[in-house]
């Protein structure tokens, strides 16, 4: 009974986060470092269903980055990174697309749609909604860096995510872009989702990682943040704290803060029901950013 009486009290809980967030949209960055195990993949989708059941609007934008790597070594490829991201010429594109926007992406829907779900694919084969363009970049010395076809998300068809939303599915994005030219590219996926959240107003973007959070001990998990400003989060950045993988991360929370969404949150996706217990109870589990701490009061 006792046992009974305790799982009652904490969908009580969970009713206030419930109420709060019912017909808001949350975008979930998926990353690809979590497609390897299965179980916690599992825990994910059943976290997603869960959200949507009970009237939140869940989107999903992927990567799938080891997958790629494999895939390229399997067809003697051999990787190439400049500035951090992926170098991707013609033949290395044409895996990700098999790879990314297309196994990937129908293996996320068709397992969230075997425990109940309902999912639409948002792909190259389907409906594409992400147009981008090449990214520009130059080293030290002001010349110009070539990444072939990588490039960042200009704009999202925000009406056909809404529909299916508002229609009770929910949409699982890959990580590429169009140009208008009809030319398709490799796109980081954090920026991705960030740009997702903030085209479609987001209440909440949440990126399932590898990581707890922002630590400020990266080997520590003891010492992560819960709740950043943005004030202490480019004082953490400035002083060396925040470094190496999580300055692009965090700056791009930064700039979806900017534009809108009211919280950010990184969260650790290996963990079971991570998103749950971030979203619908009132301690969260990873590191939550924001603009203005008076919403820190708000929610999770």
């Amino acid at each position: 009974m006792q046992k009974a009486i305790e799982k009652a009290d904490t969908l009580i809980e969970a009713l206030g986060w419930i109420r709060e967030f019912r017909d808001k949209t949350t975008v979930i960055k998926l990353g690809g470092s979590l497609l390897g195990d299965i179980d916690a993949l599992h825990h994910i989708l059943l976290d997603i269903l869960f959200m949507e059941s009970v009237g939140m609007r869940p989107v999903v934008v992927h990567g799938g980055g080891k997958k790629v790597s494999a895939a390229m070594e399997a067809a003697g490829i051999e990787p190439r990174f400049v500035q951090g991201r992926r170098y991707t010429d013609d033949a290395t594109l044409d895996i990700v697309e098999k790879v990314l926007a297309t196994e990937v992406n129908h293996f996320l829907a068709d397992e969230f749609e075997k425990i109940g779900g309902r999912a639409m694919t948002l792909n190259f084969e389907s409906t594409p909604v992400l147009t981008g363009k090449r990214i520009e970049l130059t080293d030290d010395n002001g010349n110009p860096e070539d990444l072939g076809h990588v490039g960042v998300v200009t704009s999202v068809d925000r009406l056909v995510i809404e529909n299916l939303s508002y229609a009770g599915q929910v949409p699982f994005i890959p990580s590429m872009a169009i140009t208008e030219c009809g030319q398709k590219l490799n796109v980081n996926a954090d920026t991705a989702a960030t740009k997702v959240a903030q085209e479609l107003n987001a209440d909440k973007l949440v990126i399932l990682s590898d990581v707890p959070g922002v630590m400020s001990d990266p080997s520590d998990p003891s010492t992560i943040f819960s709740s950043l400003d943005r004030q202490q989060a480019t004082q953490l950045i400035a002083d060396g704290v925040i470094k190496e993988g999580m300055i692009p991360k965090v700056e791009a929370c930064l700039e979806t803060l900017d534009r809108g969404v009211r919280k950010v949150h990184i969260v650790d996706g290996n963990l079971r029901h991570s998103l749950l217990l971030e979203v619908y109870t009132s301690g969260g589990i990873g590191t939550v950013l924001f603009s203005d701490r008076s919403l820190l009061a708000a929610d999770s």
